[in-house]
């Protein structure tokens, strides 16, 4: 049975980002053709309340999500929120045009068995319609599915936070969401057709290549902030939790962006290659115009310089909020801190004005 992923599209929703360091929140709203920023909260996450993208303290992470929302002020109660692509099966397939929204619910339920490696009583499922394909006769439907527990974690976190899950969706949908927003940002204007989003977060790098605004290829691969709180344990020798004390308290050696940073800005550089250069491998395109950097890893100083010089493409940092209004209460210089990391809760907030 379909279980849907997308399922209110016309009710305003907030933007909830679970990651392993952080519940990050926002709400937007319509300002004439732009947006403006209502409301915004970042609340850290208790250590090992997730693992990489694995929810394992429901409680834990409830209570975060919860002093998030009480702090931001919203009283918006539905919500949107996002599986890690990781645990996410999509599939492109055709149908004919012909079908009813019924009718393709019904076909996709058959067709999904053949894509999909779990019993189907054990996915949730949903389906896109996407671009008409040939003369017309058929269409493009984007298949997602994810395993329930990775879902139904999400929702039971929701719920005893006081929050209603409207719409769960998936982090590169998020990205791709968001990245409309960038427009302005990227240096060359009409000359840039091809550009990496790669958002470095707390655990996991997700990349997603568009060209001319469309995605054309995602991957995902471990790495994130987590690699920096290891450099400070090892180089410091203090034990991972006192490290990650350290920096959620801003109480580092004087010699830390000295000694540490250079070579995990270096690191951030490497692994943005390696991502590109799966890219190029399966896609046979051998040329990324620029490169746009987000998640919790583009917060850190001159990350974007580094990427540059290690890449050899022009690397820049996202801020979604760049041409955004913002409300009386929101204080310009957090958000700005912020902004790189507020990614894909921006996107997920975005969903309140889907047509």
């Amino acid at each position: 049975m379909l279980a849907r992923f997308w399922e209110s599209k016309k009710k305003k929703v907030i933007g909830v980002d679970i990651g392993a360091s952080a519940v990050r929140l926002i709400e937007l709203s319509r300002n004439g053709a732009g947006y403006r920023v209502e409301r915004f909260a970042v609340e850290k996450m208790p250590m090992n309340a997730m693992v990489e993208n694995d929810i394992k303290d429901v409680n834990a992470v409830a209570a975060t999500v919860q002093r998030a929302f009480l702090r931001s002020g919203s009283k918006v109660g539905n919500s949107a929120v996002a599986v890690s692509s990781s645990q996410v099966i999509a599939k492109t397939i055709t149908m004919p045009a012909s079908f009813s929204e019924g009718e393709l619910e019904e076909q996709i339920e058959v067709e999904a068995a053949q894509y999909i490696p779990y019993p189907m009583e054990e996915v949730n499922l949903d389906f896109c319609v996407g671009e008409p394909v040939g003369e017309g006769e058929l269409v493009e439907v984007l298949l997602v599915a994810s395993r329930s527990e990775n879902v139904d974690a999400r929702i039971a976190v929701l719920e005893q936070a006081g929050l209603n899950a409207s719409v769960m969706d998936v982090e590169t949908f998020a990205l791709e969401n968001a990245f409309p927003l960038l427009g302005n940002q990227i240096a060359g204007g009409s000359k840039v057709h091809t550009v990496a989003l790669i958002n470095v977060g707390d655990t996991t790098t997700t990349m997603v290549v568009l060209r001319d605004g469309k995605s054309i290829y995602t991957r995902e691969q471990m790495f994130g902030d987590v690699q920096l709180t290891e450099a400070v344990q090892q180089h410091y020798g203090l034990t991972y939790e006192q490290a990650e004390q350290a920096r959620r308290s801003s109480e580092l050696p004087e010699d830390f962006e000295v000694e540490v940073l250079p070579s995990f800005r270096k690191a951030v550089g490497q692994q943005c290659t390696r991502l590109l250069q799966f890219f190029f491998s399966a896609s046979g395109v051998s040329h990324v115009d620029h490169v746009v950097l987000s998640g919790e890893c583009a917060t850190i100083p001159e990350v974007a310089s580094a990427v540059t010089e290690i890449c050899g493409i022009p690397a820049s940092v996202a801020n979604p909020f760049c041409s955004m209004t913002l409300a009386p209460g929101v204080v310009a210089q957090e958000l700005e801190r912020e902004a790189p990391a507020m990614m894909i809760a921006c996107g997920l907030a975005l969903r309140s004005f889907d047509q």
